[in-house]
């Protein structure tokens, strides 16, 4: 029983972390599919009268927001302007659908994680000629093409001839801004304006514009955050107030109105959920060294008892000649090796658990159970100071008995 104390303690360290880590890395892996680190930007009405200028004005963003954001601001890495439509028919020669379409330039791909399973991506020697060239989502091969390949295949765009250059890989995504991305086709942000631009405004007005902080800004977000408590949209962090002081300027517009222009920022919802996951993985973590505390505390007890119970034995030892240092190492060695023998099968067994768990199928915001070498060495660690703490004060008490009154004991 006493070992058992420990074996649970250590099963329950071990499992607890690898829970904890493998619900972080799925739920991290899902955010990631909307994009790394992504900011996106859309217009909005102003809610301040600033100079002439009313109040409820509406702000539309164009491609030269876009460069003005790349060239004035020192927070962002990667700027892209977006243009969006949907209900776009498309046809393939084996089927058609209704589907949203994407015009975006090439650094789009990498912060919006658009990784592919066949073909190449876009190139901005495609955005620069105006080439008509699609990269088309999972679902949306499917639907058009069914078991076909898909790449190098003709597809019509409102009967606008466009090619497949490239498919993404099926995305299970449940964040998204316009829709999940295994339904879209993605096609050159200049080809998009000459041959789809949007009849409901102005020429050259976008649809939003997507962005990307230099990982220095990404870095120091969570200083932003200390001390700071409420909703993610009550937080107004440098990144946001860098993007309406840039834009300000083009429109008119206060630089403290939140209303004007809007934005989403994946990164500070990375990060506010990352630091709930931490703290689910702390809760676990303490509960599971409790459960080795109790472990080590039966440990202690046993050992104690067994100090009363080999009085005698001690006794004897001390008269034939044992040193008091002799008697304490004997009965430390005892306690330290049964709390790690202990500790070594219940982590032979959680690591068993672990794997067997693994095999089984996931859901999406769950990577399995996941050990980690910081888990192992934390676990090995406090299993080695709950022997020793737990093995000491038994140790020494044998040793700090009196022969004459040992040799008495009638226990």
């Amino acid at each position: 029983l006493t070992m058992f104390g420990i074996l649970w303690g250590v099963v329950s360290v071990v499992v607890l972390s690898a829970t904890g880590e493998g619900f972080q890395r799925g739920n991290q892996a899902v955010l990631e599919t909307l994009g790394r680190n992504v900011g996106i930007i859309w217009g909005g009405r102003t809610s301040t009268q600033v100079g002439g200028e009313r109040a409820g004005r509406a702000i539309r963003l164009t491609v030269d927001d876009a460069r003005a954001l790349e060239r004035d601001s020192r927070f962002l890495a990667v700027v892209s302007p977006e243009i969006q439509r949907g209900g776009v028919t498309i046809r393939s020669p084996h089927n058609a659908a209704a589907l949203t379409v994407h015009g975006v330039e090439p650094q789009y791909q990498h912060i919006r994680s658009l990784d592919l399973a066949y073909g190449r991506p876009m190139r901005f020697s495609d955005n620069e000629q105006t080439l008509r060239v699609a990269i088309i989502g999972a679902d949306a091969s499917t639907q058009l093409f069914g078991d076909r390949e898909s790449v190098g295949q003709s597809i019509d765009l409102n009967n606008v001839p466009y090619v497949v250059i490239g498919r993404l890989e099926k995305k299970d995504q449940d964040s998204s801004y316009s829709g999940p991305d295994n339904d879209k086709v993605f096609v050159p942000f200049t080809a998009m304006a000459r041959d789809f631009p949007r009849t409901d405004v102005p020429r050259g007005v976008v649809s939003q514009i997507i962005v990307a902080p230099k990982d220095w800004v990404v870095a120091g977000l969570p200083a932003v955050l200390d001390g700071r408590a409420g909703r993610i949209e009550d937080i107004d962090w440098p990144l946001e107030r860098e993007v309406r002081r840039v834009l300000a300027v083009r429109h008119d517009f206060d630089p403290t109105d939140r209303n004007a222009v809007s934005m989403w920022d994946t990164t500070l919802q990375t990060l506010m959920f990352g630091r709930m996951v931490q703290t689910m993985k702390d809760f676990f973590t303490i509960v599971g060294f409790v459960t080795l505390a109790l472990g080590g505390l039966g440990v202690m007890n046993i050992m104690l008892v067994a100090v009363q119970e080999r009085t005698r034995e001690i006794g004897v030892r001390k008269a034939l000649g044992a040193t008091t240092a002799q008697v304490q190492r004997q009965f430390f060695l005892e306690g330290f090796l049964l709390t790690m023998l202990s500790g070594t099968i219940g982590f032979a067994i959680a690591v068993a658990l672990c794997l067997a768990v693994n095999t089984l199928p996931m859901p999406s915001r769950f990577q399995g159970m996941i050990i980690t070498w910081q888990a192992s060495v934390t676990a090995v660690a406090a299993l080695a100071l709950i022997g020793i703490a737990t093995s000491t004060y038994p140790a020494r008490r044998a040793a700090k008995l009196p022969p004459v009154e040992a040799l008495r004991y009638e226990g």
